[in-house]
């Protein structure tokens, strides 16, 4: 499940996503990119390939904005829900 992380508007939004897509790319697959890239450069369909590219990109940078921008779980709420669950697990055994 992903969440709106108020970054896939405009082209800022679109920019942000293209450069964290492809942080994570370079990082995770740089042999393969550049072999991808040579055949890339040899093939006649060079215009679709890279539009399909961009798209690939946009997503990854979604998913990494996602995974990494996200907010974390409030720490009162934390505590809060571990204290109802000892509350809890001590009334079920009659303390």
């Amino acid at each position: 499940m992903t969440r709106d992380t108020g970054t896939g508007g405009g082209l800022e939004g679109q920019a942000v996503l293209l450069a964290a897509g492809l942080a994570d790319l370079a990082v995770t697959t740089a042999s393969s990119a550049l072999a991808a890239a040579r055949g890339l450069l040899r093939r006649s369909d060079t215009a679709e390939l890279a539009a399909e590219a961009e798209r690939e990109l946009s997503a990854r940078g979604r998913l990494v904005l996602d995974r990494y921008a996200a907010p974390p779980p409030a720490h009162l709420e934390t505590l809060a829900r571990h204290v109802l669950a000892r509350q809890a697990g001590q009334g079920d055994h009659g303390v």
